[in-house]
C-alpha cells in the first residue's frame, strides 16, 4: 500500500520444521551435529541442467530437491554404513512446531452487559506509516483494505478487528476543533453587529473569514505543508477580521457623517487611506510575531510549525482582503451612502471613558504606578514560582497506556501468567472497554526487551459514560487502576497514553515518561549509583512511578572453553559453540518453501537432553580420533548474574532511572531533583548524568526562544521605527504592550495551567495583536496633533486633547477587535474535550492577555504619549481639508 512502510506483527506462533535429534542414537551410529547440519543443508537444493531440444521447442532441465514435507526431511540420507542408509527419522523425530516464542499477545473485552471475553493468546500488526506520508488518504486505504479482508479473503471465523486507530483520535479532535471553531466565529459575528450596528458591514467584515481561509488553504497546498489540528484550532478567527473591523468601523464612521459634501465612493476612498498604513504594519507586526515558532526544532518544531505558516498565510490573505477587497465591497454594499447605528452602550462606555481616560491622564503618576504594580506582579507569576513549566501540554487521546516492569529474571511462562491477571483485572473497570497486552518482544526481535516487559492499550468509553465518582478526571481513574494494580507485589507501574509513550521513548531512548541517565563504564557501579540516585529523587515532591531500569540480574549458564583440554582432544572452539548453538538453542540449517511462504528448519536436542544443566554438560562432541567427549570436560560450566539489558547511546554504556511527573510541575520538580541528586550522590571518574525525556526538550525550546524572542522584538521594534519614523513612538507602544501583559501570566496561574511551548506561542500572539492596538491607537493621535497643528492653544493643552480625542475615537475599533480575538478563542480556552489540551494553554493566553490589555492599556496608553509627548515630534502628513 501506498504510504505503508511496514507491518510489525506480534504474537501468535511462528511455524517452522523441528528436527530433534537423540544424542543416543548419534553416538550409536558415530555422528556428531555438524555432519548432521551439513547434510540438511546439502539435501535441500534444485539444480538446473540447461535445456534439450525436441524438435522446434527448448525444454528446460530442472533437478527439483528442495524440501517440501516432514517426509523428505525425514528421509534425508546422513551417510552409509555397512551397506544401509542412515536417514533423519533414525536419530531424530521431524515435526512441524511453533518457533521459540519471545512474547504473547492477548486482549481481552468489556461488553456492554458487564460480561469480559477474553483471550490469552491472539496476533497483533502494527502498520508503520511512511514518514513524510499524509495520514489521512493512508488510514482510508487500510479501512479498505481491512474491509477486504475481513469480507472476502480471511476464513470464516477469523477477523481484522482495529483495536487502536489513529482516525478515531482524529475524528475525535477534529469535532473538537470543529464546535470550538463554530462557537468562535458564532461569537466574533455577534460582536461585529452589535459595535458596527450595520448588517451590511458585518457582513463585509465577516466574509474575511472564508477568504483568508482559501488563501491558507492555497498557500499551504502549494508549499506542500499539511495542517494539522493544533494549526487549525490555534486559528482564531477575531485575530483574522481585525484589519478588517479597523477598516470597515472607518469606512461606517466617515459615511455616517452629516452636512459632508463628498460623495460616498470619496468619503470610503479618504477612510481606507486612512487607516491602511496602520493596518498594514500591524499586519507585518503579528505575523513577525510568529518568527520564533519557525526557529523551534524536533518535536515542537513538527508540532508547531505548520501553526505558523497557517497563521502567516491566512493573516496574508486577512491583509489583501482589508486594504483591497474590504474597500471595493464597500462601495458596492455603501454606494448610497451608510448610517451609524446610535449604540446605546457604546455612547455611555464613550461618554464615561472620555472623562475617565482624562483623569487617568492628569493622575498620570497614579496611572503608570499601578500599572508598574500589576507589570510586577505579572513578573513575579512568571519567575516567581507560583505558575509551573512543562514541555508541552498532554493530548488526552482517550485512552491509557499501562507498563508493568517485572524483576529481569522473569521467565516466559510465570510472565505470560501474571499478564493474563492484570490484563482481566484491567478490564473489569466499568470505564474499560478492551485491554490489549504484550508480554516480552516480538518473534523477529524489532523490540528489543525481554519478559521482563508487560505492556497494556487501554481504551476508554467517553467520559460522559464513566462512573460519577471520577468526574470525568482522567487521572482520578488512573489513581483507581493503580491502586488495584499495586496489590501484584514485586511490579513496577507506569501509566501513559499511547502515542505520548511512544515519542516519549522516541525523545528519551527508554520506556518511561522521563528518565535520568548515568553514564559509565562497569555495569555494576552503574546500578549501586542509580539505587544512590533513586533514594535521593524519591524524597522530592512530585516524583512518582520510580524506578530503575536493571542491568544486572539475568542468570546466565556460562560455559567457558577450555582450551587447554579442547587442544587436548583435538576440538575447535568453534565447534564447541556449534555444539551449544545447536543442541540447546535451536540453529536454523535451511528453510522449506511452500508457495510464497518459507519456513525455518530448526536441529535441536530433544528436551529431556537439553533442559537442565546436568544435561547440557553431558552434550557430548564427536572427537577427531572417534572418542565422544562432554561439554563439562572442555568447558568450565558457572551459575552467574550478569547483565539483562546493556543501554548505550553515542558509544557509552548507561543505565537509565525512570520517574514521572504528578501533582506539581515538571520543571521546579525536576529542577530540584537536578540540585538535590549531585550534592548527596559522589560520582566516580568519567561518570556523568544526563536528565532525558521531556525536561530536555524543554530546556532545548526554551533556550532557542531566549535568542529568538528578542531578535524578534527587535524586528517589531525596527518595524514600529519604520512607520512612524520615531524611536520614541516605536518604545512607547513596546513598553505599554509589555507593562499590560498581566493578563497572560495571571490567567495560566488563575486556571493552574503551566507554561509551556503551547503556552510560549500564545504569548507570542498576543504580543504581536497588543502591538496592533497600539499601532492604531498612537497613529490616529499623530494625525489629529498634525490637523490641528496651529492652533491657537498651549502645546501641552493641545497634546491632551488630542490624545483624548484619539484614544476616545479609536475606543470602538480596539474594543471591537480585541474583543473579537478574545472570544474567537473564547472556546477554546474552557474546552476540555478530546483535542484540546494542546491549544488551551495558547488560547487561555490569549484571552487572559487581551482582556487585560484592553482593560488597562486603553488608559496607559494615552497617559505614557502626554508624559513623552513633545513639539518637536515626528507627525505624519496628512491633508487637514479632510474631514477626519
Amino acid at each position: 500500500m501506498t504510504g505503508v512502510v511496514d507491518v510489525a506483527s506480534f504474537g501468535g506462533p511462528t511455524k517452522e520444521f523441528q528436527i530433534k535429534l537423540d544424542p543416543d542414537k548419534l553416538i550409536a551410529y558415530g555422528l556428531n551435529i555438524g555432519q548432521v547440519e551439513q547434510q540438511i543443508s546439502n539435501n535441500n537444493s534444485n539444480g538446473g541442467g540447461s535445456f534439450i531440444e525436441q524438435g522446434s521447442q527448448a525444454i528446460n532441465v530442472q533437478s527439483l530437491g528442495l524440501y517440501t514435507t516432514v517426509a523428505d526431511i525425514e528421509n534425508t540420507v546422513i551417510k552409509a554404513q555397512n551397506g544401509a542408509a542412515i536417514r533423519i527419522r533414525d536419530i531424530a523425530t521431524v515435526e512441524q512446531g511453533p518457533k521459540i516464542r519471545l512474547g504473547q499477545i492477548g486482549r481481552a473485552s468489556h461488553r456492554a452487559d458487564g460480561t469480559i471475553v477474553d483471550n490469552s493468546d491472539t496476533v497483533e500488526g502494527v502498520v508503520l506509516l511512511q514518514k513524510g506520508a499524509d495520514s489521512d488518504p493512508v488510514l482510508q486505504s487500510i479501512h479498505e483494505e481491512v474491509d477486504q479482508l475481513n469480507n472476502h479473503i480471511l476464513p470464516k471465523g477469523v477477523k481484522v478487528v482495529p483495536f487502536l486507530d489513529r482516525s478515531k483520535l482524529v475524528s475525535y479532535t477534529v469535532k473538537t476543533v470543529e464546535d470550538n471553531l463554530t462557537a468562535g466565529v458564532l461569537l466574533v459575528s455577534v460582536i461585529l453587529f452589535v459595535f458596527l450596528g450595520n448588517v451590511r458591514g458585518a457582513i463585509i467584515v465577516t466574509l474575511t473569514i472564508p477568504f483568508a481561509l482559501m488563501f491558507a488553504s492555497i498557500c499551504l497546498d502549494l508549499s506542500h505543508i499539511p495542517a494539522n489540528l493544533l494549526s487549525l484550532g490555534a486559528l482564531d478567527f477575531g485575530m483574522v477580521v481585525d484589519g478588517s473591523v479597523v477598516m470597515i468601523e472607518n469606512i461606517v464612521r466617515h459615511l455616517s457623517h452629516k452636512d459632508d459634501t463628498r460623495t460616498p465612493v470619496q468619503k470610503i476612498r479618504e477612510a481606507a487611506h486612512e487607516v491602511q498604513r496602520p493596518v498594514f504594519f500591524a499586519r507585518g507586526i503579528i505575523i513577525t510575531s510568529y518568527l520564533p515558532i519557525f526557529t523551534l526544532q524536533a518535536v515542537e518544531g513538527r508540532l508547531f510549525k505548520p501553526m505558523a505558516w497557517t497563521v502567516t498565510f491566512a493573516l496574508l490573505g486577512a491583509l489583501i482582503f482589508a486594504i483591497i477587497v474590504a474597500p471595493v465591497l464597500a462601495s458596492i454594499a455603501f454606494s448610497k451612502g451608510a448610517k451609524e447605528w446610535d449604540n446605546p452602550i457604546m455612547k455611555w462606555l464613550i461618554r464615561h471613558y472620555r472623562s475617565a481616560v482624562r483623569t487617568a491622564i492628569e493622575h498620570h503618576r497614579i496611572t503608570v504606578g499601578v500599572a508598574t504594580f500589576l507589570f510586577a506582579i505579572a513578573v513575579y507569576l512568571t519567575v516567581g514560582g507560583p505558575i509551573g513549566s512543562e514541555f508541552l501540554p498532554h493530548l488526552d487521546e482517550g485512552s491509557i497506556w499501562v507498563r508493568g516492569t517485572l524483576p529481569p529474571s522473569e521467565g516466559p511462562s510465570a510472565s505470560v501468567d501474571f499478564t493474563n491477571k492484570a490484563r482481566l483485572v484491567l478490564a473489569s473497570f466499568p470505564e474499560v472497554t478492551q485491554v490489549v497486552s504484550q508480554t516480552g518482544r516480538p518473534d523477529d526481535g524489532t523490540d528489543a526487551t525481554g519478559f521482563f516487559n508487560t505492556e497494556y492499550f487501554v481504551d476508554l468509553k467517553r467520559k460522559e459514560d464513566w462512573r460519577p465518582v471520577f468526574h470525568q478526571n482522567k487521572e482520578s481513574l488512573v489513581a483507581a487502576i493503580d491502586k488495584e494494580m499495586e496489590k501484584f507485589p514485586g511490579v513496577l507501574w507506569n501509566y501513559s497514553q499511547p502515542i505520548s509513550d511512544n515519542m516519549e521513548e522516541a525523545v528519551s531512548g527508554v520506556k518511561g515518561e522521563l528518565a535520568v541517565k548515568l553514564f559509565g563504564d562497569d555495569l555494576r557501579t552503574l546500578e549501586h549509583k542509580a539505587e544512590e540516585i533513586q533514594t535521593q529523587m524519591a524524597s522530592v515532591k512530585g516524583v512518582e512511578d520510580l524506578g530503575i531500569f536493571r542491568i544486572i540480574g539475568q542468570p546466565n549458564l556460562n560455559l567457558a572453553v577450555d582450551r587447554t583440554a579442547a587442544a587436548r582432544w583435538g576440538i575447535n572452539v568453534s565447534d564447541i559453540q556449534d555444539a551449544v548453538q545447536t543442541a540447546v538453542g535451536a540453529n536454523a540449517v535451511t528453510q522449506v518453501q511452500q508457495g510464497e511462504a518459507r519456513f525455518d528448519v530448526t536441529l535441536r536436542y530433544k528436551k529431556p537432553y537439553r533442559d537442565t544443566r546436568e544435561a547440557i554438560e553431558n552434550i557430548r562432541l564427536l572427537s577427531p580420533s572417534g572418542e565422544r567427549v562432554s561439554l563439562a570436560q572442555l568447558t568450565k560450566v558457572s551459575s552467574t548474574d550478569g547483565a539483562e539489558e546493556i543501554y548505550r547511546e553515542q558509544g557509552q554504556r548507561y543505565i537509565a532511572i525512570k520517574y514521572s511527573v504528578h501533582g506539581r510541575d515538571l520543571g521546579s520538580t525536576v529542577e530540584e531533583a537536578i540540585s538535590k541528586v549531585p550534592k548527596n550522590v559522589a560520582l566516580p571518574a568519567g561518570y556523568h548524568l544526563e536528565w532525558a525525556g521531556e525536561y530536555e526538550s524543554q530546556k532545548r525550546a526554551n533556550k532557542r526562544m531566549a535568542i529568538v524572542v528578542p531578535v524578534t522584538v527587535l524586528v517589531i521594534f525596527l518595524i514600529l521605527y519604520t512607520m512612524f519614523r520615531s524611536f520614541k513612538w516605536a518604545m512607547l507602544i513596546l513598553v505599554s504592550v509589555i507593562m499590560a501583559s498581566i493578563g497572560g501570566p495571571a490567567a495560566l496561574f488563575i486556571t493552574h495551567t503551566n507554561f509551556s511551548v503551547s503556552s510560549a506561542v500564545g504569548f507570542l500572539a498576543l504580543f504581536g495583536v497588543s502591538v496592533q492596538t497600539g499601532v492604531i491607537m498612537i497613529e490616529f493621535i499623530n494625525q489629529l496633533r498634525a490637523r490641528r497643528k496651529g492652533m491657537e492653544v498651549s502645546s501641552h493643552e493641545h497634546i491632551v486633547e488630542a490624545a483624548v480625542e484619539g484614544a476616545v475615537l479609536r475606543l470602538r475599533p480596539i474594543m471591537m477587535t480585541m474583543l473579537v480575538a478574545t472570544l474567537g478563542l473564547m472556546p477554546a480556552a474552557f474546552s476540555h474535550a478530546i483535542g484540546s489540551d494542546s491549544q488551551r494553554p495558547f488560547a487561555i493566553v490569549i484571552v487572559g492577555g487581551l482582556l487585560a490589555n484592553l482593560i488597562i492599556g486603553i488608559f496607559l496608553l494615552p497617559t505614557l504619549y502626554v508624559m513623552f509627548a513633545g513639539d518637536n515630534d515626528e507627525l505624519p502628513k496628512v491633508d487637514s481639508d479632510e474631514e477626519f
